[in-house]
């Protein structure tokens, strides 16, 4: 089985503060994550970070750009996905996410990096594996500063 090409969304605001929500219905149920999906033939990055939150989230983003990547192999699942972490900040009118995919995403949140990270430990709140693996593959990363080069 090949790697497949997935893209999560941090969706920010002004506040520093980005969306995460808790996954249900497909591999990681329970998890939480960030808004994403699979990256479509012919599809541009920033075309598909636009297209998945605002068909998760319905929520428009702007100012869309590369931020991160991982390499997630979820052996348990028989899965490999090289994923492709994109940054982008709210635009428009419409400023609190919704759950569009009611069977995939049971309730979205606005969160801080630095909460995130102490979740991962695995004690308040179990995350993505993909997310555990942006702390471990790439220890310095931090969205709000990346998004601010």
């Amino acid at each position: 089985m090949e790697p497949r090409v997935g893209v999560g969304v941090f969706v920010m605001n002004g506040e520093g503060k980005f969306i995460i929500g808790k996954r249900k219905g497909s591999h990681g149920s329970g998890t939480w994550a960030l808004p994403g999906g699979h990256l479509d033939f012919g599809e541009s990055l920033e075309a598909c970070a636009a297209r998945e939150v605002l068909e998760e989230t319905g929520l428009t983003i702007g100012n869309v750009h590369f931020l991160t990547v991982t390499n997630d192999v979820m052996e348990a699942e028989g899965k490999h996905y090289v994923t492709i972490y994109m940054g982008g900040t709210v635009a428009g009118d419409k400023t609190e996410p919704q759950v569009m995919e009611p069977e995939k995403c049971e309730v979205w949140e606005w969160v801080t990096f630095e909460d995130v990270k102490a979740w991962s430990n695995g004690n308040e709140r179990k995350l993505f594996s993909p997310w555990l693996n942006v702390f471990s593959q790439r220890p310095g990363f931090h969205p709000v500063e990346s998004l601010r080069q």
